[in-house]
């Protein structure tokens, strides 16, 4: 039986808390979708109303910084591709002598 290592992989680690990051994008904003959908309605006393409207505010806060964020390594992701691109390729299979 072989012993696991006790390293971690940082491919699989950055993917899972990736993963995890975008979860909780995802629920925060189906829970502002339900906040928009809770003011809307004509019977909510204006106290709900109003705790329901902060709460909205925060988690459109958190979600604009989030998606920041995410803008970010987007831009950083295109301009090392650039970068990497522009870069001559090294193709020689042979040493050459000088």
């Amino acid at each position: 039986m072989a012993k696991a290592s006790g390293k971690t992989n940082s491919k699989t680690d950055v993917g899972r808390s990736g993963n995890a990051v975008m979860r909780n994008f995802e629920k925060r904003l189906e829970r502002l979708e339900e906040l928009g959908e809770q003011i809307r309605k004509t019977d909510i006393p204006l106290d709900e109303a109003l705790k329901a409207f902060e709460e909205g505010i925060r988690l459109a806060r958190a979600l604009e910084k989030d998606l920041e964020k995410v803008e970010s390594r987007v831009e950083i992701l295109m301009n090392s591709a650039e970068a990497e691109e522009s870069e001559p390729p090294e193709l020689e299979l042979f040493e050459t002598e000088d």
